[in-house]
């Protein structure tokens, strides 16, 4: 079935999307950037030079020049509309899509800034039960680094909705031979792997950073996945989600591969390198720097404990030095795994 599918948001997996979806099939693709500076750049340069350098994006793919009520206009017409900002940004786009009603998804993964939320930040389907509660609407999420994704090497993701039409959507837009989506009902438990393994990967990248060895490696991913399904489960997901692609699979990535911007957050500060210095540097966001508070403060509200990620928060608000964060946690007192 061809499809017509909107992108909005031209960061590196947006543009990876977009570039897989237009390969994938016959489906007419466009790619959407919030300024019209990166849009006019795309369409003269057919490359995302700024976000993922060296793909030349397909001779099919649409780069919209449309804004406000034409933009709108626009979307209303597509078969799915995907949402591939930052966590930050997800709010404002929901509001404005708000007058269109098509089947949408987001591939933000995090929580938001506590600003809008007297508690705690939230998570993308938090966000819009607040802005759009009725829409139909997903995640897609999983273990997947955008230069992959866009170069066509082999890939799994799971498109998580309450709405079956999402999830179909999802899969009739970017299932294909080098990219397999599978599906599932769970969006919070979803939502949850993707958050939390970002912390996680800093917490590793740390790990290898100090040269403490892989048996250190092992048993900080086991023990954060452990932290992840404790969070997950109280917040109302389901254990097994954790075990599958957005769980397990992404943590795995996130945490040992080399194209992940948290994991080199932890390697940065292992060397001694401030926070300031290694978010310069990136160039790019790294949203385990953001998320960290949020899922400590999510915890502490459920009345759990996550001490690896609370280390994380401690060391990247300076409170331990990267030694003093491994003292703390391997100096804690002996208990049952389960």
């Amino acid at each position: 079935m061809v499809m017509k599918i909107s992108i909005i948001g031209a960061g590196a997996f947006g543009t990876a999307l977009a570039i897989r979806a237009c390969q994938s099939g016959s489906h007419r693709v466009s790619l959407w950037s919030r300024t019209a500076a990166h849009r006019v750049a795309l369409k003269s340069q057919r490359e995302n030079v700024r976000y993922l350098p060296g793909f030349t994006l397909p001779p099919t793919l649409a780069i919209s020049q449309l804004e406000g009520d034409a933009l709108q206009a626009e979307l209303k017409d597509q078969d799915l509309v995907v949402v591939a900002t930052p966590v930050a940004g997800l709010r404002g786009v929901l509001s404005m899509l708000a007058g269109v009603d098509v089947p949408l998804a987001w591939v933000c993964k995090g929580f938001e800034s506590a600003q809008h939320d007297a508690g705690c930040g939230l998570m993308g389907h938090e966000i819009q039960s607040q802005v759009a509660p009725q829409r139909q609407a997903g995640v897609l999420s999983g273990p997947s680094f955008a230069q992959e994704v866009a170069r066509g090497q082999p890939t799994a993701l799971v498109a998580a909705s309450a709405h079956a039409a999402v999830s179909q959507a999802l899969v009739g837009a970017f299932h294909s031979p080098v990219l397999r989506v599978y599906s599932s009902s769970d969006v919070i438990g979803v939502e949850v792997g993707g958050a939390v393994k970002n912390v996680l990967a800093i917490a590793t990248g740390l790990c290898d950073g100090l040269y403490l060895g892989l048996n250190a490696r092992a048993a900080l991913i086991t023990r954060g996945l452990a932290e992840m399904t404790r969070l997950g489960t109280a917040l109302g997901a389901h254990a097994e989600t954790f075990m599958g692609l957005s769980g397990l699979g992404d943590l795995v990535l996130t945490a040992t591969g080399d194209l992940s911007r948290n994991r080199r957050v932890g390697l940065a500060l292992a060397q001694g390198k401030s926070l300031a210095q290694v978010v310069d540097a990136l160039g790019h966001v790294a949203e385990g720097v953001y998320t960290a508070h949020t899922v400590v403060q999510r915890a502490h509200s459920l009345g759990l404990e996550m001490p690896i990620a609370q280390a994380v928060v401690d060391l990247l608000d300076g409170r331990l030095q990267p030694q003093q964060a491994v003292q703390a946690l391997m100096g804690r007192g002996p208990g049952q795994e389960f």
